[in-house]
């Protein structure tokens, strides 16, 4: 008898209470191991995480966290060929694992360039601009994001043992609050040994990250609002936790990822010999056979021109036929079995549904040649292509055969595309395979409200595509209505999720404290130049004010010859007087904004390395010859970069005019060195 999984909870590993139930080779049928979670501690788990992990994350700044996670995902690829191994068990062939195992490194990888490149080296993260709630401007409001005090728990799926797992975990983790993994029990050994590989590493802080093996038990019992709980699974499972009396009692943030009927749209244009053809059909199979087809995001509904219709069926089966079932390690093998004999059956029951209202056009339900492996011990089944010629029937948009299986339907114009997309009632992704921009838009449009996420593809952009089926931690994962109505990843918008949104209504004294980032209004400090003090001198509000300097006619005169830009509002005084906007010549923008650094540089070697860019730049007011500029200078936010010698200040240019009225105003954006240079 293989050995009992042990979770990792409260600050240890722990051995379930019983023998727990079987765990099998995909491939073989073999034991692998054996899984349950009698006598764990749930409530104490996450008051584990609550008060350890928590604590530890929140000490920690953004940059700190992303430091962590590449440090995490560069240990993880060191391991990944064991991980790979484990993951043929599942029936996974070496693409469906580099799919699974590197794409769970490569997004954290993402998360923490994100967190590096789009987060503070901070606790607290900035949202929007400030709020100017009175005339005086003495009192302002600002939206502040921090982490919740609480857990994330995860619930996972059977399909991505590795990736599932570290989609969720990543921006978790980057938001400040710690992780509890529950994985499907199917796959949980590779899941088992990823989390071990987590905590060997010792890179994360105690209580960062807690797993449960086996069943949840009473796990959600004891959610608080502060908790948050996602989910992967069927559609009927997310309603059924939705609807917890702890999540509902507690507003328990829910994010459910759901299996969905995912639509693909081949264009009128893209006919037999076309690439976008070509595109489809290759897109199409490819979305069937990876993973043996067990992919939230597969195709299951091809849309396509009734004209099409055999052309596509007949092409698509050339290229399945081409497609060789077996044993993972067996050479020449592309697509492996499923995650489990029941699995198997599950996805046949299902398309025993779809065959009332569908023929098949390739494979068979019920048997498949298979190499290296036995066709019956192991979960294999032959990818199967059904086409229905009726495609108003209901039960080509409402079952779901989660294999290597999906349905061609016929339509006959773009209202009636849309409108079958729609059918499916919310999916993860949609993808529209066309050379045509007008229908595309059209399409994108009609079914946008559908669809979390939406593919074009065409010659275009085929080469560098990462396809219909794949993810990115850029982009939120999540659909509506069947599809379970949250978002995963997307980017700071996943890490937003993990995070409670304020209003902080103050002073802007008490703003800029509170931000850490210089408020108008906030008292500015004075004397040395701020480009004479390193990072571990300056301070928020330091500050220098540079002029007057008078703008002359034959400035502006210059700068246009020199420049270039003659636009008529800078050399021709009649039509310039014409232009109410400006009443006569003006002078460039650029002008102002190259005269006013040259009013408040501070031109010796120092601590200010280089000047990197600016942002948020606006012009106020009309800058005309004789007007005199001066400019305010104020240090407006610090970031030291981590593992680095020097940080990047942002400054707040505030350029006036003789009357004191604002005609410029930006961020200017400087590196500067972290210690004072001799």
């Amino acid at each position: 008898m293989a050995a009992v999984l042990s979770s990792y909870v409260s600050g240890g590993w722990q051995a379930a209470g019983n023998e727990g139930s079987p765990l099998h080779d995909a491939v073989t049928g073999e034991e692998v191991a054996r899984i349950s979670s009698a006598g764990i501690d749930m409530a104490g788990a996450l008051e584990y995480g609550r008060r350890v992990g928590g604590p530890a994350l929140r000490e920690l700044t953004f940059h700190q966290r992303a430091a962590l996670l590449k440090a995490l995902a560069s240990h993880l690829r060191e391991h990944r060929d064991e991980l790979y191994e484990l993951s043929a068990r599942t029936g996974a062939t070496p693409g469906d694992s580099k799919f699974d195992v590197d794409g769970g490194i490569g997004v954290l990888f993402a998360y923490s360039s994100k967190g590096k490149r789009e987060l503070p080296n901070d606790t607290v993260y900035v949202e929007g601009a400030v709020e100017p709630l009175s005339k005086g401007g003495t009192f302002v409001a600002q939206h502040i994001a921090t982490p919740l005090h609480g857990v994330a728990v995860q619930i996972n799926a059977f399909n991505f043992p590795v990736w599932g797992p570290l989609e969720k975990f990543a921006p978790a983790f980057l938001a400040g609050v710690p992780s509890l993994i529950k994985p499907a029990s199917q796959t949980a050994y590779l899941t088992a040994r990823l989390v071990e590989l987590i905590i060997e590493s010792g890179i994360l802080p105690e209580g960062a990250l807690q797993f449960v093996c086996g069943s949840a038990g009473d796990l959600l019992d004891h959610v608080t609002g502060q908790d948050l709980v996602s989910f992967t699974g069927s559609a009927s499972t997310a309603q059924k936790l939705r609807a917890h009396p702890a999540i509902v009692r507690g507003n328990v943030r829910f994010n459910a990822e759901a299996d969905s009927l995912n639509c693909s749209i081949l264009g009128p244009d893209a006919v037999k010999g076309t690439p976008e053809f070509d595109l489809f059909v290759k897109q199409l199979v490819t979305e069937m056979t990876v993973k043996a087809g067990q992919k939230c995001t597969a195709i299951r509904r091809a849309l396509v021109p009734a004209e099409a219709l055999a052309d596509v069926a007949e092409a698509a089966s050339e290229r399945l036929a081409r497609v060789t079932v077996g044993h993972p390690a067996a050479e020449g093998v592309r697509m492996g079995a499923l995650a489990s004999l029941e699995q198997r059956e599950e996805v046949r029951r299902s398309l025993k549904a779809l065959l009332d209202v569908a023929t098949v056009v390739y494979g068979d339900p019920e048997q498949v040649e298979v190499v290296g492996a036995d066709a019956e011990r192991g979960a294999f089944l032959s990818p199967v292509l059904l086409r229905a010629d009726d495609p108003e029937r209901a039960e080509v948009h409402e079952v779901e055969a989660f294999g290597p299986v999906s349905t061609l339907l016929p339509y006959t114009s773009t209202a009636q595309v849309v409108e079958l997309a729609a059918r499916g009632q919310g999916s993860l992704v949609g993808s529209v395979v066309t050379g045509d921009p007008e229908f595309a838009r059209e399409i994108v449009l009609g079914v946008a409200p559908w669809h979390g996420r939406l593919l074009v593809l065409d010659t275009d952009n085929a080469k560098e595509s990462t396809g219909h089926g794949s993810p990115m931690p850029q982009l939120v994962h999540g659909g509506p209505g069947r599809a379970g109505g949250g978002e995963e990843m997307g980017g700071i918008r996943g890490v937003l999720h993990h995070m409670q949104r304020t209003a902080v209504q103050a002073s802007p004294t008490v703003l800029t404290a509170v931000t850490g980032r210089w408020v108008q209004g906030a008292p500015r400090q004075e004397g040395v130049h701020p480009f004479r003090k390193s990072l571990a001198e300056l301070r928020i509000g330091d500050s220098v004010t540079a002029g007057p300097r008078t703008v002359t006619r034959s400035d502006v005169d210059h700068f246009a010859e020199f420049t270039g830009d003659t636009f008529y509002a800078h050399t021709d005084p009649e039509a310039a007087a014409a232009n109410e906007l400006f009443g006569g010549i003006v002078a460039h923008g650029y002008l102002v904004v190259s005269f006013a650094a040259g009013l408040f540089v501070s031109p010796e070697p120092g601590p200010v390395l280089a000047n990197y860019g600016l942002e948020n730049l606006r012009f106020l007011t009309p800058v005309k010859p004789g007007d005199a500029l001066t400019v305010t200078l104020t240090a407006k936010q610090i970031t030291p970069r981590e593992n680095a010698d020097y940080g990047e200040v942002r400054w707040d240019a505030d350029v006036t005019n003789s009357d004191g009225d604002s005609v410029a105003k930006y961020d200017v954006l400087t590196l500067v060195t972290k210690e004072a240079t001799s």
